[in-house]
């Protein structure tokens, strides 16, 4: 489709200063899947990434530096101190042939360098196969490698604890107090160890899972998040004929829409998501607007936060676009479009304008886009927000289950209870949480029937999609009152999404004189006919006028079901157009001389017939 968001190929615009720290922090170059993703190859899509950090910026940054100074500092001079004991150990014979508790000085020497050094030796080991992961394997793994280093580096930090302690400590006759405290360190140690390989293994499912959600939900919609951030900058730019420089930075649209949710790798999603989610909707910022410019004269992007500055940014674009004069009669066509793209990008972009078939597009179609576009923009990274909050949380319980996991098999070990027993507590502590837990992961991450901004139904009663937790959805109503409902709950109803529906119906119910005759109803269905072909941006042109029943022997009951060119997400949009048809439907009446009354729509609170039937029924009375 022309109108998906890309993902990440050259149509990658903001890889934000937020992304980019976080790309530096893993240590580790992007792969070459996307080339744009990399910002020097980006210099265009990305300029803020070239702005000077703010104060607070500045002050973070320096004091995580101080600190990370200090820590490493420290394990150095540790690792430094322990290493000279180490080296005394075995070369001064009288601290040789010194014993503490039947064992030699080097070997406490060895576990303690071990034990409060072994992270910091370990990591140069996991920076040494990361840097040869990116260097051999960028392709698939980086993302897995960049994720897993510190779990892995913890895995091996404690398995060479546990063989230090097995290897030297264990090797000694001591008596059976000794034997068994000792028995109960070795079986801790053990347990640890499980207990590390769990939580490694939890983090490894857990980003599969990650990636491949973010891929199946979201692909799409980042696609086309990000292909209308590059129209939006594109267009408020200068033209390409009049800057050279720009011509060649062109975007390859084509390699763009050939992107799919099987050949974008999971590295690149991620940065994708971070990108939605750290960053704003934003334009090139006008060369006459002296405001947008830094200290050195140069133009700084602008941030669009709300819809007021949407439409505002909107109606500068279309300046910058339209040709003069531009007043409230003022248009642009693809003409006017191949000034800034290239026919192929043109062809895609101008069908997404509404009134496309008309060749013309004016200043309020094109702020309504504008404006839809930031709302989408919105919508999109507050559903990534939640949804990262939701697997952080997700992370958190899956975690507390496996320490309890691993405190149980220390029991074990340990033989300090059985098996029976064990079992039972682990059904009365775990039994409704776990069956708790998996309702809500089904829900939220398998299910997942609804994302935040979406207008949706719940037993009859219509919400909006605030915010999603792992437990709870919050909802909002029509008067802004907040709904919460256990997602263990909802796992359970049925739910209607307005955002994911297709093309809705709508129908309008009237009545007419029984005595109106039948080639007047022939010439209202013609109207009616005539009347939503001519709004074909509104209205798809098929449609069906039926006769229903007849009421109290003088009323003809009908009815007018039509298909709108929208779902009900926007429901303001939805009312308007309604409005709009039943003001032309009750024209076409009154202009065909017949007598009329317009049913109010099911569920309305106004229903004034139902509370006056005589006042209805007196209107075809002679």
């Amino acid at each position: 489709m022309a109108e998906k968001r890309s993902s990440g190929e050259e149509v990658m615009i903001n890889v934000h200063s937020e992304s980019e720290e976080n790309l530096k922090g893993l240590k580790g170059s992007p792969p070459n899947e996307i080339d744009a993703l990399d910002p020097q190859q980006n210099t265009q899509a990305s300029p803020a990434a070239d702005k000077p950090p703010t104060v607070a910026t500045k002050k973070v940054k320096r004091r995580y530096k101080r600190k990370l100074k200090k820590r490493v500092m420290i394990d150095w001079v540790i690792f430094l101190l322990l290493l000279g004991c180490l080296i005394a150990s075995l070369t001064v014979d009288k601290l040789h042939n010194t014993r503490f508790w039947d064992l030699e000085t080097w070997k406490w020497c060895v576990l303690v360098m071990v034990t409060f050094c072994g992270m910091l030796v370990t990591g140069w080991f996991v920076r040494l196969v990361v840097f040869l992961s990116n260097v051999l394997l960028r392709k698939r793994v980086m993302y897995f490698v960049h994720g897993l280093k510190k779990s892995v580096q913890v895995f091996i930090w404690l398995s060479s604890v546990l063989g230090t302690w097995v290897l030297l400590f264990l090797d000694v006759e001591r008596s059976k107090t000794v034997t068994k405290i000792l028995d109960y360190v070795t079986w801790a140690l053990v347990s640890i160890l499980i207990g590390a390989f769990l939580l490694l293994l939890k983090t490894l499912l857990l980003m599969m899972f990650t990636s491949s959600f973010h891929k199946n939900n979201f692909f799409e919609r980042i696609q086309e998040s990000v292909f209308h951030q590059y129209i939006i900058r594109t267009l408020s730019g200068p033209p390409l004929m009049e800057n050279a420089e720009e011509t060649e930075r062109l975007i390859d649209t084509g390699k763009l829409h050939r992107l799919t949710q099987e050949n974008v790798s999971y590295w690149h999603m991620k940065v994708l998501v971070d990108d939605i989610t750290n960053s704003r909707l934003t334009i090139i910022s006008n060369a006459l607007d002296e405001s947008s410019c830094d200290e050195d004269g140069e133009q700084e992007d602008k941030e669009i936060t709300n819809e007021k500055e949407a439409r505002s940014c909107a109606h500068k674009i279309f300046i910058n676009v339209a040709p003069p004069p531009n007043d409230h009669n003022s248009y642009f066509d693809k003409d006017d479009l191949l000034r800034f793209m290239t026919k192929e990008e043109v062809d895609i972009v101008f069908p997404l304008f509404e009134g496309s078939n008309n060749g013309k597009i004016d200043g309020n179609v094109f702020t309504n886009w504008v404006t839809n576009v930031f709302r989408e923009r919105r919508a999109l990274a507050l559903t990534l927000f939640d949804t990262k909050k939701a697997l952080e949380q997700l992370n958190k319980l899956v975690s507390a289950i496996l320490i309890v996991v691993t405190f149980i098999i220390w029991l074990l070990l340990v033989g300090t209870a059985t098996t029976r027993v064990l079992l039972v507590i682990a059904a009365f502590l775990f039994g409704e949480t776990c069956k708790t837990i998996f309702q809500v992961v089904v829900f939220v991450f398998v299910m997942h029937p609804f994302d935040v901004g979406d207008r949706c139904a719940v037993d009859g009663v219509k919400f909006v999609v605030e915010e999603i937790n792992i437990l709870t959805t919050t909802f909002l109503k029509g008067n802004n009152e907040k709904v919460y409902y256990p997602n263990s709950v909802l796992y359970s109803k049925p739910i209607s999404n307005y955002y994911r529906s297709p093309d809705m119906g709508d129908s309008i119910e009237f009545c007419i004189d029984l005595r109106t005759p039948a080639e007047t109803i022939g010439t209202l269905k013609k109207e009616i006919k005539r009347h939503l072909e001519a709004n074909g941006t509104r209205w798809h042109p098929q449609h069906l006028v039926v006769v229903t029943e007849i009421e109290n022997d003088n009323k003809l009951k009908m009815a007018l079901h039509c298909c709108h060119t929208m779902n009900f997400q926007d429901l303001a949009e939805r009312i308007e157009r309604r409005s709009n048809l039943i003001d032309e439907l009750r024209r076409i009446l009154e202009g065909l001389s017949i007598r009329y009354s317009i049913l109010p729509e099911k569920g309305s609170r106004n229903q004034v017939t139902q509370d006056r039937p005589e006042a209805t029924n007196a209107m075809f009375e002679e």
